[in-house]
């Protein structure tokens, strides 16, 4: 019997789907073939919480450092796409700014200032696009402030972003990435050359200049901000519009805003906005009722472990309430654990606490319906909202 008709759930499972709403079919295969070889993926992959775990803490077995791997097909080699002490000496000089305390104390004013500079530009308006006049913005100007980017502007670097996600996300698709990703990082990297010749300079990349080639520090500035932009801005999109879709949860964190934590968590959980990480095996193994040969892609389906019955109860639902939400893998885990978690969090916090405090009525605007897409990250393409307007 074929790989394919020992795994027919996964033989019927298409892209598309997965792209456009992939709930369903994650639930049945977890149910069915937890483990399952996709050939529109040419790989496996893993939607239980159990087995996506066992992936991601086995570096030795399940690597990232495989040329196939998307994200180094477009900035080259960094912490994102490497293992073992390569991946520590290429994370090592990134990662004393993104400690919990040093995230509150270096960053919690500069969120606040950047979010109600926003907020006040949207405010007359009674209207307005949130993810890209908004979230995006915002996680453009923290993660170039983190870094110390100098010269650039929020559309600039939001251009550059959106060329390499575009990259990412077709070789991830199995198709040919354009030229548009490879010329952004070409820009990026100037960038970063630009803000490295003042070595005067006080700046985090200026910092991992001491440890790093400049080619080493440029793929890994990449990676943080892809990364930094990409969680943030899903995170307060995906937050807002859940929250928005549940007047009762929405009630119950304006009642209790120490309910606001819950429901980011909870949110990441139903929607992680990375929703697929790349792994290939480094030898022939077993993974659940699979048998894994070397070089194999093996895909772990963040969207699915995240809704595991197993562990979360009424995993459809969306509850702030939830004890157990902040077991959700949407910044991985393991060696690949989101560098900039902390950081994400702040800033989704505050975001959405002064977009409830300051946006009288805030709702979803029914002239444009907004849903989650996307089969690598996944956030609404547009975030259209109403307020009341003070007179």
């Amino acid at each position: 019997m074929s790989v394919v008709d020992s795994f027919p759930l996964g033989a019927a499972t298409t892209l598309a789907e997965l792209a456009r709403d992939p709930h369903p079919q994650l639930a049945l295969l977890r149910a069915q073939e937890p483990v399952s070889w996709l050939p529109e993926l040419d790989g496996w992959l893993v939607t239980r919480r159990d087995l996506a775990l066992d992936v991601m803490r086995d570096a030795e077995t399940f690597t990232v450092d495989d040329p196939r791997f998307s994200t180094a097909q477009v900035v080259g080699p960094s912490m994102l796409s490497l293992d073992g002490d390569h991946h520590t000496r290429h994370r090592e000089p990134f990662t004393a700014p993104f400690r919990p305390r040093a995230v509150r104390d270096g960053f919690a004013a500069f969120i606040e200032r950047e979010t109600d500079r926003l907020i006040t530009t949207l405010e007359p308006a009674g209207t307005g696009e949130l993810r890209r006049s908004f979230a995006g913005p915002l996680a453009v100007k923290v993660v170039t402030e983190a870094l110390g980017l100098v010269g650039t502007t929020a559309d600039t670097v939001l251009a550059w972003y959106d060329s390499i996600v575009q990259s990412v996300s077709d070789i991830t698709a199995g198709q040919e990435a354009g030229p548009a990703g490879v010329a952004a990082y070409a820009q990026l990297r100037t960038a970063v050359e630009v803000t490295l010749a003042d070595r005067a300079t006080s700046s985090l990349l200026v910092s991992a200049a001491g440890q790093l080639t400049v080619p080493e520090v440029a793929s890994n500035a990449a990676v943080l901000m892809f990364g930094g932009i990409e969680t943030t801005e899903a995170m307060i999109t995906n937050a807002l519009l859940h929250l928005l879709l549940h007047p009762d949860q929405l009630a119950a964190v304006r009642a209790d805003a120490d309910l606001l934590e819950g429901a980011i968590e909870e949110s990441l959980r139903l929607e992680p906005g990375a929703a697929l990480v790349d792994r290939y095996a480094t030898r022939d193994t077993a993974l659940g009722a699979a048998v894994i040969h070397r070089g194999d892609l093996v895909t772990v389906s963040l969207t699915g472990a995240n809704r595991d019955p197993a562990v979360f109860p009424d995993p459809d639902l969306f509850d702030v309430r939830r004890e157990n939400a902040r077991l959700q893998l949407a910044f991985a885990h393991g060696p690949h654990y989101c560098l900039a978690a902390h950081l994400a969090r702040l800033e989704t916090r505050i975001a959405l606490q002064h977009l409830l405090e300051r946006l009288p009525a805030l709702r979803l605007d029914p002239d444009h319906p907004a849903a989650p897409y996307g089969l690598v990250f996944r956030k609404p393409p547009t975030l259209h909202v109403r307020w009341d307007r003070v007179a």
